[in-house]
């Protein structure tokens, strides 16, 4: 038996009136993920422990099972090992969205869409300005990227800034828990006031205002830690080989920390063109050779943040065309047997365009199982289903049953 979970990044969603009031799931064609459902088993996952914030990094550990009390590091560390960095033991890592402000207002957590070359040279930019021996600006995709701070204390109060849209931001600005913590929350701060003083006269921002397009005018770190000691995969469940395939730093980075190979795809953007079909080969060609694939794809979350309807309905019902479609047409020719899973990591409701914790919906379907009498698969219909809910690594059993 192989093993393939495809993860649709904050895909859930509340009903939602110009959908007839309905969801996206419910209100998208989605042919290939009902025909799993009534084929297979579905119930509700809860995928955000007490006392966690439902970002994806704590929703992707808990859908593979790990203890987030025990390894959870903040989601800096794991995009670090995402993009290859190494931390020392004395490095503190934390997210670092370049976004745009306006009145003091966080008007948007991305800026909008910022090319490669842009941030490459607006990083470089801050670098020059900001860097030193100990703060270091790691180039990432788009709008997020990474602060290493030498010798920082992780025991401030950081607010991720999605949960900030349109809202003041001085409020959320980083607070120290203790007062040892005092001095990595006021350098934070005095990155952020500088960064907004330098970035917008910087000439990647005045273009793009001359273009009519948000300027990345501000940095926002969040989520610091330190580098978290994981078991791998294979030590929790005994599985062999396994991979991960995503666009986004933080997911290849727990693949990283798990002992996965993480495997890159061209064209995966992490947004709502990504490349699905490169995706759904490259997960196919892995699970030739791997026994447990993790395929994640980012594209419906990007759709909740930015509380389009339209757009995540659409990028559901890609999903079902441009990878479940290939997916199960593929497997089902093969001999050898594949278990599929597919959840959720957390909704991201377009009213609210953040993360929620409410659970969510999944199905695991292989072949000769016996199905309950769920016949779709949406927020709703599943609770009916054989497992009313699950919680930490309950559901990761019962996909390597």
């Amino acid at each position: 038996m192989k093993y393939l979970v495809v993860l649709a990044d904050g895909m859930a969603d509340e009903p939602i009136a110009e959908l007839g009031h309905r969801t996206p799931l419910q209100y998208a064609r989605t042919p290939y993920m009902d025909r799993l459902a009534a084929s297979g088993v579905t119930g509700r996952l809860r995928t955000v422990p007490d006392g966690f914030e439902p970002g994806s990094e704590v929703a992707n550990l808990s859908v593979l099972g790990y203890s987030l009390p025990a390894v959870y590091e903040g989601r800096g560390a794991l995009e670090a090992a995402g993009m290859g960095i190494r931390l020392q033991p004395d490095e503190l890592a934390m997210r670092c969205n370049l976004l745009c402000v306006q009145e003091e207002r966080l008007k948007s957590y991305s800026a909008g869409d910022l090319a490669d070359e842009e941030t490459e040279q607006l990083i470089t930019f801050l670098n020059d300005e900001l860097g030193d021996e100990n703060i270091r600006f790691y180039r990432g995709l788009s709008y997020r990227h990474l602060l290493v701070i030498k010798k920082g204390d992780k025991r401030i109060d950081c607010t991720p800034p999605h949960n900030i849209l349109s809202l003041p931001f001085r409020p959320a600005l980083v607070r120290a828990q203790t007062p040892e913590a005092g001095s990595t929350a006021v350098l934070l701060n005095k990155l952020i006031w500088k960064s907004q003083d330098i970035l917008p006269d910087h000439p990647v921002n005045r273009r793009r205002i001359n273009e009519e397009k948000e300027p990345a005018n501000s940095i926002w770190p969040w989520s610091p830690g330190y580098r978290p000691v994981m078991q791998t995969f294979k030590q929790l469940y005994g599985i062999g080989k396994s991979a991960v395939i995503s666009a986004v730093d933080v997911i290849r980075g727990i693949g990283a920390y798990a002992g996965m190979d993480v495997i890159s795809v061209e064209g995966a953007t992490g947004k709502h063109d990504t490349n699905y079909e490169g995706k759904a080969q490259a997960a196919i060609r892995a699970l030739q050779t791997h026994d447990f694939v993790y395929l994640h794809i980012e594209a419906s979350d990007e759709a909740g943040h930015a509380g389009d309807a339209a757009l995540k309905v659409r990028t559901i019902e890609d999903l079902d065309s441009r990878i479940i479609k290939p997916l199960f047409e593929a497997l089902s020719q093969w001999d050898v047997p594949v278990t599929v899973a597919v959840l959720p990591d957390h909704p991201t409701p377009c009213a609210l365009r953040t993360h929620t914790d409410t659970p969510v919906p999944f199905l695991i379907y292989r072949p000769g199982i016996t199905p309950d009498r769920v016949t779709r698969y949406d927020e709703f219909s599943v609770q009916p289903g054989k497992y009313p809910l699950l919680n930490g690594n309950e559901f990761m059993k019962e996909v390597l049953k």
